[in-house]
Parts: C-alpha cells; structure tokens; sequence
C-alpha cells in the first residue's frame, strides 16, 4: 500500500509517495527550500507544492519541527513564532483540499520509521533517535513504544540549548572539523546517556549518509550508536505511516 509523506524541515521540505509495504519511497522524492520566514501560510503553499508534484488526493502525512498535540503545533524553535498553538493539521488540510492529514513530530516520525524498517527493528530496551540536522530532534522509545515529543534538542548543554552546539547547522555555520564537531555530539550523547541510560542511539537527518567521518570519533558512550537505516528519508516514511491511520 502507497500512502504519501511530508517531511517539514528548517531547510526543506520534502515528500514522496511511500511504500508501506518495505518501508522506502515509491518514487524519487520532490523537495522545495523551506521559506523564510516560515509562517504557516508560507509552509504550506511549500507543502501544497509537493503534494501537488505527484499529483496525490489522497490522506497525507506531515512531520512538523516541534511539538504536536492532537493537529495543534505548541512550539516552533526552527520555524515562525505565529506556528505556536496553530491548528496546523485542519490548516493544512484546508490548503490540501480537505485531505485527511496526520500531523506529527519530526524525530516521531523518523524514529517510528526506524523501529520499523531501520537500526531500531526488534529492538526492546530503551531506544534514542537523534535527528541532526537545523536543530536537534528526539525520539524516545521504550520496548517499542514511543514516547511522544521529547524535544530533547532544547536541553541545557554548556550553557546554551545542545541543538545551538551539536547540531548539522552548529557545524556549519561554525566551519567546524568532523572530529571537533564529534567531540560536540559526544558530550551531548554523554549528556543524554546520564539522564536516561538508553541501550542505542540511533543517528539519523542528512548527516547520517556521512557516519563514517564522526562516529569513529565518539568515544566513552556506553550505548550503541548506529546511523539512520533510512537516513534523512526516515520522517517522510513515518509520516506516510501515520496517514496510514486515517485511510
């Protein structure tokens, strides 16, 4: 079964139809730069633009950076402030032509893709998925079972929100070496490890194609840490997921 997905991110937003069946994308998919700034209306003309791409009419899953409750976004660290305590799901869905749409957390979606599909199948335990990417995006499960909205990018690390010194952009826009940027993570997973002692770590966003220039470079973390099976494709998977419960 096909169902589509919309990865909403603080850089892009893409989606693709998904086969639900193996877990991947049943077509290349379409991404459009995320505007600035990102006010709602602005989002989901970018939305509406890859929907519309695959000509899809059906139910649509959307992952949003930030907290989620019943449709409503509560917070909006990477994206406009006018997001806060919007109905984003019937907004959405409005601008989509009354398609059902899900709506969820970003890290939700990619780490349920990832327990599914990914680095995380069959694991029990306590399982983290990071999202490295704008910011830092979480996704807690234990024995399979999510813990929803965690948002653990905005924990306190020296200082300063961890997503401001660990994330993807952190290392960009600071031009920093793969071995210090590592050095960053570490501390941030050390960080982590202490308060909630998961079993694995599981690295996903963009960066996940290149875990070869900074995992070797972690060192000290007691967990596992993988890279994202389904990589910086994991949140579209898991939005097509939660479409799934509507179709």
């Amino acid at each position: 079964m096909n169902l589509f997905g919309v990865d909403i991110g603080g850089s892009g937003i893409k989606g693709a139809p998904v086969d639900l069946d193996r877990g991947d994308l049943a077509q290349e998919r379409h991404k459009v730069l995320t505007p600035q700034p990102a006010t709602p209306d602005a989002v989901a003309d970018g939305v509406v633009e890859v929907v519309k791409h695959f000509e899809w009419t059906g139910p649509v899953g959307i992952t949003f950076p930030g907290v989620v409750t019943d449709g409503i976004t509560r917070t909006a660290a990477n994206v406009d402030k006018a997001w806060v305590d919007q109905d984003a799901a019937k907004l959405l869905s409005d601008r989509l032509g009354g398609v059902g749409v899900t709506l969820l957390n970003d890290a939700d979606a990619a780490g349920v893709a990832e327990m599914t599909f990914g680095a995380g199948k069959g694991r029990g335990g306590t399982v983290m998925m990071l999202t490295l990417g704008t910011g830092i995006g979480s996704a807690l499960f234990v024995d399979g079972r999510l813990v929803p909205n965690t948002e653990l990018g905005h924990l306190e690390l020296h200082g300063r929100e961890a997503e401001k010194h660990a994330s993807t952009k952190a290392k960009e826009d600071e031009d920093l070496t793969w071995p210090h940027w590592a050095h960053r993570v570490q501390k941030y997973l050390a960080h982590l490890e202490m308060l909630f002692s998961p079993e694995l770590f599981i690295i996903g966003g963009g960066v996940s194609r290149k875990a070869e220039k900074f995992l070797p470079h972690i060192e000290g973390i007691r967990a596992g840490i993988v890279p994202a099976q389904l990589q910086n494709n994991a949140g579209i998977v898991g939005a097509a997921m939660a479409a799934a419960t509507r179709a």
